[in-house]
């Protein structure tokens, strides 16, 4: 074997060597990461079938001897699952349609138009993004306690209109992009629509469409990837959602209201139902709570599951250019 050679079948070993040395670190790097991702779905979904009994078991590791069923049934009896889950259906998809109907105008807005203070004002937007709702409860929950319009209402009624404890005041929010995480759905579109292209505009200026007309029939399918996504968030987040909820929806239904009074609706269930003395232990209301969860979450999971080809496409395509 001449010299030459020898160094080729050296440099090709080499080159194999290292891609599957690469291949292997990537693939345990994958693997841990999902596995760190992953495992306490697991774990969770393994102690929703555990009864109390393989909970104190010190033989039954993660995996149960006996699966049963009891605790989604006391779940499912307990959250009002079925009311839950029409009523959460219903409210996730209007405030999601409606907060990507008010980011969607919003941001072709900041994206394709000049007008005084615009810079200032989309900062603005972004400080909505940073700060947390926790930090306007108070001011929320004064101006839907007394709502009125330049003293309109209580010209005519007397008093200021209460408008807690109604859906009324959050869908007015997110109306007006101020629902939770609408900074971010406007930040999103306006730079889609910004790196869409200005002959697409300027040829339908051309042709005698105005800008409404610009924007529903040329610029609004052209982003409907990343309409869907912001959709998608939207739907997803108010669906797990319980600061808004617990302010706005106290007297609807929701999954996230009723996995929230879950543990004090098992503590009554335990006395009053099962005749037991005293409060469930710690470990047995955390059953109760994860298997809780998992029936919350599985509806996401399977939407995601649908969903998941339109939703990559849509975040891929989005881009972050100035």
């Amino acid at each position: 074997m001449s010299k030459n050679s020898r160094e080729l079948l050296q440099y090709t070993v080499k080159r194999k060597t290292t891609r599957a040395v690469v291949v292997i670190t990537r693939t345990l790097l994958l693997f841990g990461l999902c596995f760190l991702i992953l495992q306490p779905l697991l774990t969770q979904i393994s102690f929703s079938f555990m009864s109390d009994r393989e909970l104190y078991d010190s033989t039954v590791i993660n995996i149960p001897r006996e699966p049963t069923l009891d605790n989604y049934r006391i779940v499912s009896e307990l959250m009002s699952y079925s009311k839950s889950l029409l009523y959460t259906v219903f409210y996730s998809t209007l405030v999601a349609l409606l907060q990507t109907m008010s980011a969607t105008m919003v941001g072709y807005g900041f994206g394709r138009f000049r007008f005084p203070f615009q810079k200032f004002l989309f900062g603005l937007v972004l400080l909505t993004i940073v700060i947390p709702p926790q930090t306007i409860l108070t001011a929320l929950y004064l101006n839907f306690r007394y709502f009125d319009i330049f003293g309109i209402f209580k010209l005519i009624t007397g008093e200021p209109i209460n408008m807690l404890n109604t859906t009324a005041p959050y869908l007015l929010m997110v109306t007006g992009s101020m629902g939770l995480k609408s900074g971010l759905f406007i930040y999103l579109l306006r730079q889609y629509f910004r790196n869409m292209p200005k002959e697409l505009e300027e040829a339908a200026y051309v042709d005698g469409s105005g800008a409404f007309r610009t924007f529903s029939t040329i610029m609004l399918p052209g982003a409907m990837p990343m309409i869907t996504s912001c959709f998608l968030f939207s739907f997803v987040w108010q669906w797990t959602d319980s600061f808004y909820a617990s302010l706005f929806f106290r007297n609807v239904p929701l999954m996230s209201v009723s996995l929230g009074a879950l543990a004090e609706r098992f503590s009554q269930y335990w006395v009053r139902v099962l005749g037991m003395s005293g409060l469930p232990s710690p470990s047995v209301v955390n059953l109760i709570v994860s298997t809780g969860v998992i029936m919350t979450i599985t509806p996401i999971i399977l939407i995601y599951l649908f969903a998941q080809k339109g939703f990559i496409e849509s975040v891929s395509k989005s881009g972050i250019k100035e």
